[in-house]
């Protein structure tokens, strides 16, 4: 998302009428007046139009944490917003928080939105959220968003939950051996299925959507 989409958004929103906000999570109190009243107007927003809100508060929250100056908080907000926003778009009305907060983490490292879409006709009436992160994943390694999006999208289609991590651990592994990030997912999707292992209880767990 370009810095100017990200203002303009952030304009847009400051200029709803504070009385439509929803009632204020206390979380938010830890922010400054003028981060408060901007993060609750986008909170309010994710609220009405199906977001998943608590994403947006735990953004904030880790903000503070971190002590972040003011600005850079309301601009990482205001950013997943846009992500969530641009993942349900991709998605469909039906994708739950979960799928949605793995979107749009994959949206935030470069996956291109039309993937998603691709990835959600490919595993209809299945879940996405696993498949989603571990496109995220792999892009945060190194592999370029698209070869990611790639490797998944050709998988999608004959790979179970477990299989994706194992897939996951599988591009880890050679990653950390040395093979070139995006060389390590095209050798695995050539190997095929019938090529990953799953473990139970091992480190290839399921975890966490990786934060945009």
């Amino acid at each position: 998302m370009t810095a100017l989409r990200t203002a303009a958004l952030a304009a847009a929103l400051a200029g709803l009428s504070a009385t439509h906000l929803a009632a204020q999570d206390p979380r938010l109190e830890r922010l400054d007046p003028d981060t408060r009243a901007a993060v609750a107007v986008l909170v309010d927003s994710a609220r009405a139009t199906g977001l998943p809100a608590e994403a947006l508060i735990d953004r904030a929250l880790e903000g503070v944490a971190k002590q972040a100056p003011p600005p850079r908080i309301i601009a990482a907000v205001t950013t997943l917003f846009a992500n969530l926003r641009d993942a349900r778009t991709a998605l469909g009305a039906t994708a739950n928080a979960p799928e949605l907060e793995a979107g749009a983490s994959a949206i935030h490292l470069g996956v291109s939105p039309a993937a998603l879409t691709r990835l959600r006709v490919l595993r209809a009436r299945q879940p996405l959220t696993i498949a989603l992160s571990v496109m995220a994943d792999l892009t945060a390694r190194g592999v370029p968003a698209d070869s990611a999006a790639a490797a998944v999208l050709a998988l999608a289609g004959s790979l179970r939950d477990d299989q994706f991590l194992a897939f996951r651990r599988s591009v880890e592994r050679d990653i950390e051996l040395g093979t070139p990030a995006a060389a390590a997912a095209s050798s695995t999707v050539r190997l095929g299925a019938g090529a990953l292992t799953t473990d139970a209880g091992s480190s290839g767990s399921p975890r966490p959507p990786r934060r945009p």
